[in-house]
């Protein structure tokens, strides 16, 4: 009987060791689950970080370029205001003369295609 019940207790010691290991084995693997799931952030992190960077590099080089044609179209439309107000105030005293002639000079004539009634 005591041979048995030595059995029995190897089989139980035998069957708690193996629980701990697994249990031991879960943790490690929990462990290593984590451990990698914070790798594979850092990871994803570092590769947004890296394409925000070239968006703003590739936002920076199209924007200063557009940056370039504002001033470049702004300075143009600039000159283009300074030379018809210049161009006003050049013309302005003929042009005002000329409509002036034109509605106040009336030479009355019959129109050509006036048919005299007789």
């Amino acid at each position: 009987m005591t041979s048995q019940s030595q059995g029995i207790q190897q089989l139980l010691q035998a069957e708690k060791r193996a629980k701990d290991k697994l249990e031991e084995a879960k943790k490690r693997k929990g462990k290593r689950l984590k451990q990698a799931k914070e790798e594979a952030t850092a990871e994803v992190e570092h590769y947004r970080l890296q394409r925000e960077k070239e968006f703003r590099n590739k936002q920076t080089n199209v924007m200063g370029s557009q940056g370039n044609f504002s001033a470049k179209i702004e300075e143009q439309t600039t000159e283009t205001i300074r030379n018809l107000t210049s161009s006003y105030h050049r013309n302005m005293e003929s042009m005002m003369k000329k409509l002036l002639n034109t509605i106040c000079d009336i030479s009355p004539e019959i129109h050509p295609n006036f048919r005299h009634a007789v």
